[in-house]
């Protein structure tokens, strides 16, 4: 765990919204094991970091939105012939914040882009609301290949914090 360099946070940050890139105060990191288990994994990660930056507070919705985008990389974006242990861990989530902003990203090697349930399709069927309720929880979510070296998607969810 930890910070993982620029090199992946900076393909993420052209992708989203303009923020100042040099203004990111705090950055964390996590790698994720091919399996459900790591949903839970993944939101005691964003208990932890939302803590140490005294965002508790916002946990609640940051925590089901991680869920909902680990989810649908280890659902969607992960093929099938996926070793259980792979060298490098498929699927990374990224905790990044701003003085008034919290991104929360997820990295998988898919590059096909998430899709949203088409709004005449049953809402209480019990999948395809993720994407639903990401855009519920956030106030504005994206996603965009990757480049360079690096394989796959990253798909974002972008949380306005209050000034200090």
């Amino acid at each position: 765990m930890g910070t993982n360099g620029s090199t992946v946070l900076e393909p993420l940050r052209q992708g989203l919204p303009p923020i100042d890139p040099a203004a990111v105060s705090s950055s964390a990191s996590c790698a994720l094991p091919a399996r459900y288990e790591a949903v839970r994994g993944a939101r005691q990660f964003t208990r932890t970091t939302l803590c140490q930056w005294e965002l508790d507070d916002r946990f609640d919705d940051v925590a089901l939105v991680v869920s909902e985008l680990v989810t649908n990389a280890l659902r969607h974006a992960l093929p099938s012939d996926t070793p259980r242990e792979p060298q490098e861990p498929p699927v990374r989530l990224h905790l990044m914040r701003w003085t008034t902003r919290l991104v929360c990203a997820v990295r998988d090697p898919s590059h096909a882009g998430p899709t949203a349930r088409e709004s005449d399709e049953d809402f209480a069927a019990e999948s395809g609301r993720g994407l639903f309720l990401v855009d519920s929880f956030s106030d504005t979510w994206g996603w965009h290949p990757l480049a360079g070296s690096l394989h796959g998607k990253v798909v974002w969810a972008l949380f306005r914090l209050r000034a200090e």
